[in-house]
């Protein structure tokens, strides 16, 4: 079969012939991969810098996708454990780490959608319990995935969500999202967290998909600035797109009720994942979560791997 390969963790995936994958398991099968999108954590994959990374090469790189099965249904899948991920021609699936979609699902939406929704989804679903009415603040709303959480929290009853980000363009975006309120992370690194101080002191929650300085610096300003500082603010941790590292603050811990959380692989099981796919599944086909995708042939992925998209998710139709 034909696949994006990657054999060093210095150089993008190539696309190559491969052998084809073997079901190894009871609940293994082997599937027709029509659409795979091309996540940060593929790229996190691939570059073996991802925290579940086994450091074993070579390897196709792809979490999730869209696939048929044997009998014609179509799945959305999420891969399990295994150097055969989804950027291929035909990938092995764990039917228990999948759901049948409708008929008239489109795989490139799917495909697109999910990864990015799921952190944020499964985040208010599994690692917090959200309640309609709370505030929220999306650090790095001007990402894909904050721009799904944008979505998800109003989805899911936020009575107020600001965005946070340093794209201007994206920034004027998010309030056709669902966000009241938007705050620029541009310029000075402590002027754009007193500035975050300023406007969200009141939320509850933080979907935080930054981490790094911005998350250092701006929690000082969000909780010394609350009314009540004993009213309960729950820092989500998702992702580190500024850096892998924050200090926490010690007077953050003292002079507040804040709690810090973390969200991903292991804070959640996969069951936990697994059992939010249909409701998520059914969001983006009813059209409740906008999703923009750019579907490309698998062949092109050496060019599209570090193209600049303007927003869009690229989706392998291999």
């Amino acid at each position: 079969m034909l696949a994006a390969v990657v054999r060093a963790f210095d150089q993008v995936p190539r696309y190559e012939t491969y052998d084809p994958p073997i079901p190894a398991g009871p609940h293994e099968q082997v599937v027709e991969v029509l659409a795979a999108g091309l996540h940060n954590y593929v790229k996190a994959q691939a570059s073996g810098s991802h925290y579940t990374s086994r450091k074993q090469l070579p390897l196709i790189p792809g979490i999730d996708g869209v696939g048929r099965l044997p009998d014609g249904r179509l799945v959305y899948f999420v891969v399990p454990d295994t150097l055969y991920g989804a950027l291929a021609e035909q990938t092995v699936i764990d039917l228990r780490r999948s759901v049948v979609l409708p008929d008239y699902a489109d795989p490139v939406l799917i495909a697109a959608g999910m990864n990015s929704a799921m952190s944020s989804w499964v985040a208010l679903r599994h690692r917090i319990s959200f309640q309609p009415e709370q505030k929220v603040l999306v650090l790095g709303a001007t990402g894909n995935s904050g721009q799904m959480a944008v979505q998800i929290a109003k989805l899911f009853g936020a009575s107020e969500v600001i965005g946070a980000g340093r794209d201007p363009e994206r920034l004027n975006m998010l309030p056709a999202l669902g966000a009241d309120t938007v705050v620029s992370l541009a310029g000075d690194p402590q002027e754009a967290a007193d500035r975050l101080g300023e406007a969200a002191a009141e939320v509850d929650v933080v979907i935080d998909y930054l981490w790094g300085k911005p998350a250092e610096l701006s929690m000082v300003p969000l909780l010394t600035k609350r009314l009540d500082r004993s009213r309960a603010l729950t820092w989500i941790q998702i992702g580190s797109v500024a850096g892998p590292i924050a200090s926490v603050p010690s007077a953050a811990l003292r002079s507040a009720n804040f709690q810090l959380v973390g969200s991903g692989q292991g804070s959640v099981t996969t069951a936990g994942y697994v059992a939010e796919l249909p409701a998520l599944v059914e969001a983006i086909t009813a059209g409740k979560l906008s999703v923009k995708a750019l579907p490309m042939p698998l062949s092109r992925v050496e060019e599209a791997w570090n193209m600049p998209v303007d927003g869009q998710r690229i989706v392998f139709v291999p």
